[in-house]
């Protein structure tokens, strides 16, 4: 099935910031409820939501958009950090009047919503660190992916099909490889091979290869309702990583997904996806 039949009914535009410049969004469900914002993990695209909007603008006002530096957003990126993207989603609020938000972020996603509702609170209704970065890595094997992490991205530098098609791979437990369609690979690679992306690429490698601990999540701060949604397969950030980190968030939940997933579950498993994301959202509780 093709991206675009899960996207039908949602709405793809670009949106001006001051700062940042044109930003890709994809939006459904205006009028029907509170917002929820997905934000997408390091060299991703909101196409990681395909499965995620629509079914979930029928309760909901859904917005995912394409971070600066990625997908089709502007490009113009000289330094890169989680607290530069959280202030991209401020300006990216303002303009579409939106006051408050729920926030779903995965991997880097899930790294800028807990920046963002640290500094924003008021601005933050309830928050999902799904698979999220920015909080330590606590085991050997955590260290050895992330490394495994910045030798693939390394070899995105002049991407093609193979390349693009080895790193996504590294998202995805094994047994959903088959769900890595050669239209999202080509999607990817369509925005890596854009003339303007090596700058960008350039300053996400730099951020990728330094000392990350000055930009993670003050987990103590946050104030909001929290789910860490996590899967057994996680790379990097395991469950041990999950579960030290939850203990230092009040007001918290750890959820485990039940589907066999590694770092994208909203694409690998979305029905249990939006079945949690859905109750959380709506009432701050799991059945």
């Amino acid at each position: 099935m093709s991206l675009w039949t899960d996207f039908l009914g949602t709405e793809i535009r670009f949106v001006d910031t001051p700062s940042f410049g044109p930003t890709r969004i994809a939006e459904s469900g205006r009028g029907k409820g509170e917002t929820i914002i997905f934000l997408h993990g390091i060299g991703g695209h909101l196409e990681a939501y395909a499965k995620n909007i629509m079914p979930l603008a029928q309760d909901f006002h859904v917005v995912a958009f394409d971070f600066v530096g990625h997908g089709l957003s502007a490009k113009a990126l000289k330094t890169f950090s989680p607290h530069l993207l959280a202030h991209q989603l401020v300006e990216l609020m303002d303009a579409l009047g939106i006051a408050r938000a729920h926030l779903s972020g995965e991997s880097l996603g899930g790294w800028v919503a807990g920046v963002f509702a640290t500094l924003h609170p008021e601005r933050t209704g309830r928050l999902m660190l799904n698979t999220a970065g920015g909080i330590p890595i606590v085991t050997a094997k955590g260290r050895e992916d992330l490394q495994n992490l910045i030798a693939l991205s390394a070899k995105t530098a002049i991407p093609d099909f193979e390349s693009v098609l080895t790193r996504m791979r590294w998202l995805l437990h094994e047994q959903n490889w088959p769900l890595l369609t050669e239209e999202l690979i080509k999607t990817r690679l369509s925005f890596y091979v854009q003339p303007e992306m090596a700058a960008a690429r350039a300053a996400i490698g730099q951020f990728m290869a330094s000392p990350a601990e000055p930009h993670f999540i003050s987990l103590e701060q946050i104030t909001c309702e929290t789910l860490f949604l996590w899967t057994r397969e996680n790379p990097i950030h395991d469950l041990a990583a999950a579960r030290q980190a939850q203990a230092h968030v009040a007001n918290s939940q750890l959820y485990i997904m039940a589907a066999d997933c590694a770092h994208w579950p909203q694409f690998e498993a979305p029905d249990e996806f939006n079945h949690i994301t859905r109750q959380f959202f709506l009432s701050g509780k799991l059945s």
